[in-house]
């Protein structure tokens, strides 16, 4: 890890400063191609993550286009893989390569906005006019102490997915609390012993938050910049128990899932194994791929709230945001506002299967008359919600602190007071070691 002075004024002045010495030595960085030294020409880097889109040199292609023709500047896009993108760009903050402009997950903004990496583009924003417009749960992820380090681009959100056959032959209609939820899965139980009613994934912590959250509990919280685990308290207890219960006391699922991940779900039901999962916004598209006999046979609706309403759920995505090592801030605020707003976000949504980053974009998708689009986009604008933006956070997550809670419950190793009591110390101590 790059090494971090006392204050975060001083972390950006020092990762400029490293950045400005490679861009010096190495010609990298915004115009530091070779075109760009000999002709000066204006030139961006762009780091994007790869399989979000999984045909974007198109869509990459036309929208360097329409930049060069409206800036004159160039883009080098290139594609960096999900699993190795977090080191790759903690290697570059240390030696100062970053590229201009990146897509940066949600949970790994306030990571690198405390190292001083990345700009704060809340003025921008302001400038803008964008200020009422981005989805809240998204500029919440991109923020840090006050400063927006991460403009909203795209993001997903877990909701239930289910067999609307099954529910039409047993005359179900989805349910709207956790109670119904419990008596939908009873009659499926009952009437259809070939099926999974509900299989619990234990290696599957954002599906865990909606009932911790939902019953009145917090992952963690902040009081005069400590943070705390919130994981044991008797609200989040009490939303982890029903949680757990689906599997356990109910019989929705199989002892196996106790070591499920999210795909394995997906599988499941991809196979007809399931009657409901949970499951994100992005994968039904994916379903229908795996099983096209599944076709015109699958809805989906919100994860509810204990007694009505909707459980908040967890907004997975990335936002757009511009390293400090940039030689030209202006241009580079561009291209991110370019790619997060209007045509290009819209085109970006519906290629990916993710939704954008505007509220206006967002509410268009909620009254989608498709019904594998419009629960999840509801679920997203009423209820959408950010994990702690800590740097901190993404070590609980690297730790898999939440998911070994999960599955020693669901295992019977642990019962949820003795579980979330070891989760909450473990991330009390990553919390102090980090303070």
């Amino acid at each position: 890890m790059w090494s971090m002075p006392g204050s975060r004024a001083a972390r950006r002045t020092a990762v400029a400063a490293t950045a400005a010495a490679a861009l010096a030595l190495a010609g990298c960085g915004s115009g530091g191609d070779e075109g760009g030294a000999a002709g000066g020409d204006r030139a961006l880097t762009v780091w994007i993550m790869e399989g979000t889109n999984p045909d974007a040199e198109p869509f990459f292609s036309e929208l360097s286009t329409a930049f060069q023709e409206r800036t004159g500047a160039t883009l080098d896009v290139q594609f960096v893989q999900w699993a190795s993108a977090h080191d790759r760009f903690v290697t570059s903050i240390a030696g100062g390569t970053t590229p201009d402009v990146a897509e940066v997950g949600t949970t790994w903004v306030g990571e690198f906005g405390d190292a001083g990496a990345l700009v704060d583009l809340t003025s921008r924003v302001q400038e803008a006019g964008l200020s009422d417009g981005l989805v809240d749960g998204l500029v919440e992820a991109g923020t840090l102490d006050g400063a927006l380090y991460g403009m909203p681009w795209y993001a997903g959100v877990r909701s239930l997915v289910y067999r609307t056959d099954v529910f039409a032959e047993l005359g179900l209609t989805p349910p709207t609390t956790w109670d119904e939820l419990v008596a939908v899965g009873q009659r499926i139980k009952e009437a259809r012993p070939d099926l999974l009613p509900l299989p619990i994934a234990g290696d599957n912590e954002f599906i865990v938050y909606p009932f911790l959250w939902g019953a009145g509990g917090q992952i963690a919280t902040q009081n005069g910049g400590t943070w705390t685990s919130g994981v044991d308290s008797p609200e989040s207890r009490a939303g982890i128990q029903f949680y757990a219960d689906l599997a356990l006391t109910h019989g929705f699922s199989t002892p196996a899932a106790a070591t499920w991940r999210e795909t394995d779900l997906r599988d499941s039901f991809t196979k007809g194994q399931s009657a409901m999962i949970f499951s994100g916004s992005w994968t039904p598209k994916a379903i229908l791929e795996a099983a096209p006999d599944l076709e015109g046979k699958i809805g989906a609706f919100p994860i509810p709230g204990p007694d009505g309403g909707l459980a908040p759920s967890v907004l997975g995505g990335s936002l757009l945001s511009v390293f400090e090592g940039t030689d030209d801030e202006d241009l580079a605020w561009q291209l991110v506002e370019m790619m997060g707003t209007g045509e290009f976000a819209s085109k970006w949504a519906g290629e990916s299967s993710y939704f954008p980053g505007t509220k206006a974009l967002l509410d268009e998708a909620a009254q989608s008359p498709d019904p594998l689009v419009a629960p999840f986009a509801r679920q997203m604008v009423e209820s959408g919600r950010s994990v702690p933006v800590t740097p901190l956070f993404g070590q609980i997550q690297g730790k898999k602190t939440i998911a070994a809670m999960m599955r020693s419950i669901l295992t019977g190793e642990a019962t949820v007071e003795q579980a979330t009591s070891t989760a909450a110390a473990e991330m009390n101590q990553i919390f102090a070691d980090g303070a």
